[in-house]
Parts: structure tokens; sequence; C-alpha cells
């Protein structure tokens, strides 16, 4: 490459078909340094967005973008996977489950020592999500309910990548953007390794440099993303997740219009799993609750209307979640229906004798002196139910 080769221009003069070598001049908390070709108008319009002023462009990598080939941003799309029983797909999303959680950790030596990573691994994962969801996603979503309160930031991600892969299909996006989508929320947390973990782990309130430096988790996770190549699009959504409408979000106080959909689909889902998540100083809250704080999040914070089809998505009990029945007995809830109060449970918990029950399967439409009352937590019971479920549910 000559020196003469390459240009400064500004993010005005930035257009499809050239080549970033470098960019010079930002604004902004969030500093980028991105490099590579200019596939698409909307890739300018990301890089104008995250407050990118000046770029030095490579002249002899200029080409033609109307014959370049798409950035392949997730695995080429397939025939639809066909569909698989609860039992049938629990066998390979148990398999799929752990594999999530190595490569999760995998994910975060690399950042904790500041190496880059390859992300082929992580992406064909996202991709295999995505086609367990396809297949049956009850066995994945019943999954990402069994946590154990020390894995939490490696369980974290990988339900946020389940639920906004359900999130996903739900509302029709095509394979490869929930692809991209599940993806993004795999790696949306990965800066918190580089957070000290007498802040990280904290049971009581932050102090205000204590929350600074909480808060720069996501600058630590883009800069991995950055040092990894990723997609800037990718990027762009693992930057929002903390971003809120009424620009009062961090790192960038990005607001309204300038939030990108995929990243306020993932501020929904990453704040969702926070709040029903059980931590080592506190037990996590039943869905409805966290249900009803993402509501009240609207429309000053979060997207109402996302988060309202997220809500109809997840379902008033969510697949995974505990309820008690009016039988008193508690029960596992296995699928939803077309009553969203009477979904498909299995019981396995008498209330009246203290004991564990013989799994069985209910369809509480097809009863008419059973209901369901409340949703409830295992906490609430003293019930070790990740042992149970590992017994009796999990093949």
């Amino acid at each position: 490459m000559a020196q003469n080769d390459l240009k400064v221009i500004s993010i005005n003069e930035l257009a499809p078909g050239m080549f970033v070598n470098q960019i010079t001049e930002q604004s902004g908390k969030l500093k980028l340094t991105t490099q590579g070709k200019v596939t698409s108008q909307s890739i300018v319009d990301s890089l104008r967005q995250r407050g990118v002023k000046k770029l030095i462009i490579d002249l002899s990598k200029q080409f033609d973008p109307s014959g370049e080939q798409p950035v392949q941003t997730s695995a080429p799309v397939k025939a639809p996977q066909p569909k698989a029983t609860f039992a049938q797909e629990m066998v390979r999303a148990e398999k799929l489950h752990k594999q999530g959680k190595a490569i999760q950790q995998a994910l975060l030596d690399s950042v904790s020592k500041g190496l880059p990573f390859d992300d082929k691994i992580p992406r064909e994962f996202s991709h295999k999500l995505v086609e367990s969801m396809e297949r049956n996603p009850d066995a994945l979503l019943c999954l990402s309910k069994i946590r154990e309160k020390d894995d939490y930031l490696l369980e974290h991600s990988l339900n946020v990548a389940i639920i906004l892969a359900n999130f996903g299909q739900f509302i029709g996006m095509n394979e490869q953007d929930v692809s991209e989508l599940a993806y993004a929320g795999l790696l949306h947390d990965m800066g918190k390794i580089r957070v000290p973990d007498e802040i990280l782990h904290k049971p009581g309130r932050l102090t205000d440099p204590e929350m600074d430096e909480m808060k720069k988790h996501v600058e630590y996770g883009v800069q991995a993303l950055e040092a990894a190549s990723i997609d800037t699009t990718l990027i762009r959504v693992v930057s929002e997740h903390h971003e809120r409408l009424d620009g009062k979000g961090y790192p960038a106080g990005t607001a309204s219009d300038d939030i990108s959909h995929a990243g306020r689909m993932l501020a929904i889902a990453d704040m969702y799993d926070a709040l029903t998540a059980d931590r080592c100083y506190k037990a996590g809250m039943p869905s409805q609750k966290a249900l009803k704080i993402l509501l009240d999040e609207t429309p000053h914070k979060l997207d109402k209307q996302l988060v309202l089809r997220f809500i109809k998505c997840m379902g008033v009990y969510p697949v995974g979640s505990l309820v008690k029945l009016s039988s008193d007995k508690l029960a596992m809830v296995l699928r939803q229906t077309t009553s969203p109060t009477e979904p498909v449970v299995k019981v396995f918990y008498s209330l009246k004798g203290g004991h564990f029950l013989e799994p069985k399967d209910m369809d509480i439409q097809k009863e008419p002196n059973i209901t369901v009352e409340c949703a409830v937590l295992a906490s609430d019971y003293d019930i070790d139910f990740n042992r149970f479920f590992e017994r009796s549910i999990a093949v």
C-alpha cells in the first residue's frame, strides 16, 4: 500500500465501495477502531450515528458495491428444520446448552487476557441454537430457567441469545437475521469480565465511581469485538443494549430513532433475563413481575410496541417457569396454548404432602377443575428444582 493511496475524508463523503483504513476523529465516549469495506449505506449511517467525523480511506482497495457479495454474518440460510417433540429436542438442546457455556467461558477468557478471538465457533453455535429453536423452542427455553448462582455471567448471555432467537422468530424475522440477533445476545456482556469482581458481584448498591466502572463493560466489550474484526452492524447492536429511548442510557446517550431495532430488542431481553436470574446474593423475580417492570419502562426508556410483542411472545406463564395450581401442586410450564392462562404443564410437587410426585404432563385447558393460581419460585418452597430437572426432565 503506497502512502498516496490513503486519503482523509469526512463522514459525509464516505460511501459504499470505499475501504476504511482508519478512523481519525470521533465524538462521544465510545471509540471505534473499525477497518474494512463499506458494503452498504447502513454501515455509513451506523458510523455517523456513533459519532465518526473523519476517516482515512485506502483508494487502492475501492470496489464496486453492486457486485460485492454481502458480508457473511451467519451461516447460510437452509431449509426449515423438521419439527421435533419436546423430548426429542431436549436431547440435542441439553448438549447445545452445555456447549454454549463452554464457548462463553472461552470467549471470556480471551477478553480477560486482552486476546482477540476467532468468531467462527461462536457464530456457528448461534446458528445451531436458532436451528434448535426452529425444531422446538420449548427445550432451550426450559433450559434457560435452570441456573447456577455462580455461573451468572456465563448463563446470562446464553439465555439472552435463546430469548432473542425466540423473540426474533416470533415477530417473523428471517433465519439469517435471527442468527445475527442471537449472536449479538451471546456477545453482549463480554466486557463484564474486565470489571473487578468486587464491583461485578457486589450485593449492595454501587457507589458512583463503582457504577462508572460497571458502565465501562459496554466499551470493554466493543473493544474486544473490534479486535476480533466483528461486523460493525453487530457491534452497533451490542453497544446499544444499555441505551434508552429518552437518551439517558449509556455509554453514548443514544436516543429515540438513533437506536437500532435489534438494539431495542436486545435491551428488552437483557433486562428481562437479569430481573429473573438467580444471583449469589439474591433470588430472581417471577416472570410476571419482570414483564410488568418492562412495561413500566415504556415508552420513555423501552420501545412499547416491542415490549408488548415480547410479553405476547413469552406468555403470561413463560415456558420453564413454575406455577402453583388450584390443586395445591406445583408444575413447570412446558408450552403455551391458545389460552394464555392455560398452558401445558408438568406437575411434579405436592404442597399438601411436601414431597415430589411422579412427573405428569397436564393440559390445563382440558382440566375443568384445575386452574393456574399464580407464578412461583422454587426458592419460595425451598425446592432444589435444578436437581429435579436434571433427574426427571433433562434426557
